[in-house]
């Protein structure tokens, strides 16, 4: 047996180790990185992950300030794709061809509904087949409605009319809001004994279908003008300002009241951004979030260029919706109910109170005290309310933004100037305004946006003599007049009566607004314009199919 060579021995045993030790060096440096990566990531906000593209608007930050696009108005109902079964109530039966061909089957089966056509001479509106002849022109004629329920068919105004209401809500809408229309029908009695629709009226033709006017529609409303608000209202919103009830019931509630910060009179993607950031602490410390029904109106919405403050909140936002899915109270109720309570007792109510942002939900998760007050008073930036979930806290604070819609009377706009065209139009959005004028930053926005420009680009993108709805910053009416050579133009302002001061939308905020008549105002216009361009068919962008330049300057495509 031949002998092992004693000098090989160890350096085996060398090599063995020094791998050894490399590997364990590995080991440690990869437990490193990813205990970093652990302690450092910020997991993207979960509403946000389906619209990446969005999470950058609303995200994209400079020395913790917004410099955002504000031509846009971005809320819950346009940020998620699909609603979390959890907050997705049902809508109701929706009337599809199924639904139909089962209320055929149950005519077609009934005794006392069958029909002799010799006996057939004229339009029935009683008669069932009329309400089905009209489902079933609506599903042909309109694709991107879904329609809940029909009202029973009432006489139009000749004896083959019929007058039909019904409630529906567009397909491309987010949300569970329902909305109403009524229309006029022509009929006519085909060769198989069955009704067939020859013509429909337009948006709200149908006057003999309507709601009756209700009590508050049929006195003198709008400070004192003698205006009665039209027929048709929606009285299914609900903002009125919930209230704590008993002392009983506040002392024994948890709640969470932001100061007011650097927010206020910020641009509204910053303040829906620290909105957002404040409700979602006070969900994750699961306690009532109070809140400042006090909008200011940054002056880049007002033709002034001035800040504007006592906006109410419910103007621009669906306060009913954000009541049912939040525990909120109103800061002037709290606050007068706090008061009494410290007033009528000896012990006062327990307040924490938080000065700097650098405090963190988590270390807030196990306090006891009644009120918990954070406080904005540093400089700023760091007396923004978003600082508050920037950090080490993003991984726990979940901005719920399922809680912010538009207001509904403001969608009642959307909705009737989308009727109006019969929900069939295409639509350009033009960003004109300061942007057109920075040459530094744009260089070929003010050219690539001239009437001349648009025709040409358009012509190639949308069929001639279509609806054409123009989404724009732009302030002079008749800047887009060459247009109409092509196609059948419509802007904002050929809507004004939605808004005057004989519309319902008037003598509903006017009411909210303690008598005072509310103006129409930039953000208003930015968010209707914004939720008509979602409607159309055919959607054209400015900064990607208008102009090469980059949205946010320069550089930044």
């Amino acid at each position: 047996m031949k002998d092992s060579d004693p000098t090989t021995e160890p350096i085996g045993q060398h090599l063995i180790k020094l791998i050894s030790n490399l590997c364990f060096s590995v080991f440690v440096f990869s437990v490193l990185i990813i205990t970093v990566i652990a302690i450092t990531y910020q997991p993207p906000d979960p509403w946000l992950e389906s619209t990446p593209a969005l999470t950058k608007f609303f995200t994209s930050s400079e020395n913790a300030t917004f410099k955002n696009d504000e031509s846009v108005v971005k809320t819950g109902e346009d940020l998620v794709s699909v609603l979390p079964p959890a907050i997705s109530p049902a809508l109701g039966n929706q009337i599809t061809e199924e639904v139909i061909e089962k209320s055929e089957e149950v005519i077609a089966n009934s005794t006392t509904l069958k029909l002799n056509c010799d006996e057939l001479r004229g339009v029935n509106c009683s008669d069932p087949r009329i309400l089905i002849a009209v489902e079933r022109f609506n599903l042909k004629a309109f694709k991107s409605i879904a329609f809940l329920e029909y009202q029973s068919p009432v006489n139009g105004s000749k004896e083959d009319e019929c007058d039909v209401s019904w409630r529906f809500r567009n397909k491309k809408e987010k949300s569970w809001r329902k909305y109403r229309d009524f229309r006029r029908f022509k009929f006519d009695v085909g060769e198989d004994c069955d009704y067939k629709v020859v013509h429909a009226g337009g948006w709200h033709s149908g006057i003999n279908a309507r709601r009756p006017r209700s009590a508050m529609n049929n006195r003198s409303r709008g400070g004192g003008s003698g205006r009665v608000a039209p027929p048709v209202r929606d009285e299914e919103i609900n903002d009125t300002i919930p209230t704590l009830g008993s002392e009983t019931n506040f002392r024994k509630g948890k709640y969470l009241y932001y100061s007011r910060g650097g927010d206020y009179c910020k641009g509204m993607n910053q303040y829906l951004w620290s909105f957002l950031c404040g409700l979602g602490e006070a969900m994750y410390l699961n306690r009532t979030f109070v809140m400042d029904l006090s909008v200011c109106l940054a002056g880049s919405y007002n033709p002034s260029n001035k800040d504007e403050e006592g906006k109410d909140f419910r103007f621009y936002f669906d306060f009913e919706h954000l009541k049912e899915v939040a525990s909120i109270v109103e800061e002037g109720e709290f606050v007068r109910d706090w008061k009494k309570w410290d007033k009528g007792h000896k012990r006062k109510i327990p307040v924490r109170k938080v000065v700097s942002h650098k405090v963190t939900p988590m270390q807030l998760r196990k306090d006891k005290n009644t009120i918990i007050m954070r406080q904005f008073d540093a400089p700023e930036p760091e007396n923004y309310w978003y600082r508050v979930c920037e950090g080490q806290a993003a991984k726990y604070i979940q901005r719920p933004w399922h809680a912010v819609w538009k207001s509904k009377r403001l969608m009642n706009i959307v909705t009737e100037i989308s009727g109006r065209m019969d929900w069939d139009f295409d639509a350009v959005h033009v960003v004109r305004g300061e942007k057109a004028q920075n040459k530094e930053l744009w260089p070929h926005l003010d050219s690539d946006t001239a009437p001349d420009a648009i025709l040409e680009k358009l012509k190639g993108m949308v069929q001639p003599w279509r609806n054409l709805y123009i989404a724009t910053n732009e302030p002079f009416y008749n800047y887009f007049d060459k247009l109409r050579s092509n196609f059948k133009v419509h802007l904002l302002d050929d809507f004004k009566e939605l808004w005057g001061n004989t519309s319902e939308w008037y003598n509903e905020t006017t009411l909210v607004n303690n008598g005072r008549p509310v103006e129409f105002d930039g953000y208003m216009r930015v968010a209707v314009d914004t939720e008509v361009f979602y409607r159309a068919k055919t959607r054209v962008e400015t900064f990607y199919n208008l102009t090469k330049d980059c949205k946010d300057g320069i550089n930044t495509c």
